[in-house]
């Protein structure tokens, strides 16, 4: 069976790393790039089930990032994580089409079950009772 893929947007090499392991030990395929230019022209991200975006990175934030995604027509769930949060910021990531901002420190099992609840397929309704 193939794995999710998922990409993943972190300029830190330490924070990269650690969350590559975490999510391909969840039984993920991790797409990751030290930097927004570099997923953005990556033409295989539109098989991508979902995004994990750092907020602040030096070219293009994490909003941006998502912005040009959308703009080519890109539809599925993301993520952001910031170590700047602030109502304000979780405002504007939700108008951008962001499922979830988790602030760091992360909590790893936070991520996890993040990506986990929104690849995810959706459930069958269960059937009508006659």
């Amino acid at each position: 069976m193939e794995r999710p893929k998922i990409l993943l947007v972190e300029d830190e090499p330490g924070v990269r790393r650690s969350l590559q392991l975490l999510l391909h030990a969840q039984g993920y395929d991790i797409r990751s790039y030290a930097s927004s230019a570099a997923l953005i022209a990556d033409p295989l991200v539109d098989e991508a089930v979902c995004l994990v975006a750092d907020y602040r990175m030096p070219e293009m934030d994490g909003l941006a990032v998502l912005r040009s995604l959308r703009a080519r027509g890109w539809q599925r769930p993301a993520i952001l994580v910031t170590a700047y949060g602030s109502p304000d910021l979780v405002e504007r990531a939700m108008k951008e089409g962001f499922s979830i901002v988790i602030e760091k420190p992360l909590r790893e099992h936070a991520l996890a079950d993040a990506v986990a609840r929104l690849t995810a397929p959706p459930r069958a309704s269960p059937a009508p009772s006659s």
